[in-house]
């Protein structure tokens, strides 16, 4: 896991039944999180992400695949080698 570029304790706080924590503005705005997020639990810990993922459309594939400058000089040897 990457080295943390930000550390800081913060308190649990109640909320109903369950407890939460307050998030600082700078952080909200930093990652641009509004409403909700995504809580990943690893091994190492609780990720945090937010929910907003773009998923790039059909035309959005094509012309980004399109103006990449790919060499498929050695694509037959691939599709020949024999695995099906």
């Amino acid at each position: 896991m990457n080295k943390p570029s930000y550390i800081r304790e913060v308190k649990l706080i109640p909320i109903g039944n369950s407890r939460g924590i307050r998030l600082p503005k700078t952080l909200l705005d930093k990652y641009g999180w509004s409403d909700r997020l995504t809580l990943e639990e690893l091994e190492e810990g609780v990720v945090l992400r937010g929910t907003e993922t773009h998923n790039l459309s059909w035309e959005e594939t094509s012309r980004a695949m399109a103006e990449e400058s790919e060499d498929w000089s050695d694509f037959d040897v691939a599709i020949a080698d024999g695995v099906d």
